[in-house]
């Protein structure tokens, strides 16, 4: 009877044998996160390295003070990458850099309140002066040519100073200070897209949280074919945001693609599915979703296929589409990109390898890090068409961060013909031989049988 026993126990776990590989592999291991404590200490040791960084980029471009104002209940997107990262509530914060010559760089908050956090990193009396106290004392005193401002650029967090702080600084510096007052535009570009090497593993550990929730939201463990809507699949990411301390910085989206129904579009691209949309057998799923983690962002983009009744495998045409989307990644990361090479050129030579090998072909990959949609050099059509109008010439950056954000259209027999659109997006950074993936792309679709 034993011996029956031990036959029939193995049986069964024979059978389930493959469910368990795949639920190990959806429910793969999340990585620890820091407490928010432990997120602030380290934080700050990153602003140090930071803040070594600012004196050589303002020599670089020619600013000589560098304001940025934070006010209360409006925070500038600059501050907790300028100052340390916690919560301000004074009125109106201004932080100042300031090229002193010789004796380097000087740093100083004129806060409404003393804190010691503050303290650490800049000039700050228990006692703040007033700003129409301060303000005009440093312009008397430094003289400089060149006030740099977030103001005249293109990109929200470089045109963040608000028109009211504008006037306000303008007129308590003093009568000619204005005059002096440039855009800092690129000076901000280059600080928030310099990444420095302490930042690269918690900047792991958030791709691969991001993976893997990514693949839990497009698995049997959320989606039931038949049930689950779009709408479900997007609640549970939120909650599942919340479970874990973490943020986003967009909503997580859905694209449905299915047999027989034409592609809805939206700005050129394959639409958003409304959340009331019923998930179907058959059905070829899209995901696009980030998580925001000490100040860092993801965006990622993975799809899975769910079977029709019957179904063995994914339909070869499918798979075959997928590898069009991979061929895409490799021209981009492998061959076109290398630190120096201007973005635009980098564009250009993906698009032609595609063209040579007959797939259609979008790319629109941009700067990742401090933002989701970051400052730096994009490789993408708007970027190029805008640097072939205005003149504009951005470079790869070594090390800057990246999310790899392309598509593939490619003609699937097994859907009568129906082109397809298979869309990837994956963090990555700059090598001298190419990008690289912090987390292995995808090159098989996500499976629900």
């Amino acid at each position: 009877m034993r011996q029956v026993q031990h036959v029939a126990i193995s049986i069964i776990f024979l059978t389930l044998l493959p469910v368990l590989s795949a639920q190990k592999t959806v429910n793969d291991i999340e990585p620890k996160l820091l407490t928010w404590s432990q997120q602030l200490a380290m934080r700050e040791q990153w602003l140090k390295k930071r803040h070594e960084m600012i004196l050589p980029m303002m020599r670089k471009h020619g600013i000589d003070m560098w304001i940025v104002v934070n006010e209360e209940f409006h925070d500038d997107p600059l501050t907790q990458y300028i100052a340390p990262p916690r919560p301000y509530a004074g009125n109106r914060d201004v932080f100042v850099f300031i090229d002193a010559g010789e004796k380097g760089l000087r740093k100083l908050a004129l806060t409404g309140y003393s804190e010691e956090n503050i303290q650490r990193f800049f000039e700050s009396s228990n006692e703040p002066k007033p700003l129409d106290q301060a303000l005009p004392e440093l312009y008397q005193t430094y003289h400089p040519k060149k006030i740099g401002l977030g103001y005249g650029a293109g990109r929200g967090v470089q045109r963040s100073i608000t028109h009211d702080t504008y006037k306000f600084l303008a007129e308590k510096m003093g009568p000619d200070a204005e005059a002096h007052f440039v855009p800092a535009a690129d000076l901000i570009e280059e600080y928030l897209d310099t990444r420095i090497p302490e930042e690269f593993d918690e900047y792991t550990k958030l791709v691969k949280l991001t993976d893997i929730l990514a693949h839990r939201a497009l698995s049997s463990e959320v989606i039931k074919p038949g049930k689950t809507t779009v709408g479900d699949v997007r609640r549970w990411l939120f909650d599942a945001l919340g479970e874990r301390g973490v943020g986003t910085w967009f909503q997580p989206d859905l694209r449905v693609q299915r047999k027989r129904k034409p592609n809805d579009t939206s700005r050129g691209f394959l639409a958003v599915a409304p959340q009331d949309i019923v998930i179907q057998r058959g059905d070829l799923v899209h995901l696009d979703f980030g998580i925001t983690y000490m100040g860092l962002n993801s965006d990622w983009q993975k799809m899975v296929y769910i079977f029709r009744d019957g179904e063995k495998e994914v339909p070869p045409g499918l798979k075959h589409a997928l590898a069009n989307t991979n061929a895409l990644q490799d021209a981009v990361m492998l061959r076109a990109s290398r630190p120096g090479r201007p973005a635009g050129e980098v564009y250009t030579a993906a698009m032609d390898e595609m063209k040579q090998k007959s797939i259609e072909a979008q790319i629109y990959s941009h700067p990742i890090g401090d933002q989701g949609h970051g400052l730096g050099a994009a490789i993408d059509f708007r970027a190029t068409k805008r640097q072939e109008t205005m003149g504009e010439e951005k470079r790869l950056r070594k090390g800057s961060y990246i999310s790899i954000e392309l598509n593939t259209q490619t003609i699937v027999p097994e859907w009568d013909s129906q082109k397809i659109c298979v869309m990837e997006e994956d963090p990555a950074y700059l090598t001298d031989e190419g990008w690289k993936f912090f987390v292995p792309r995808q090159e098989a679709f996500y499976e629900i049988r």
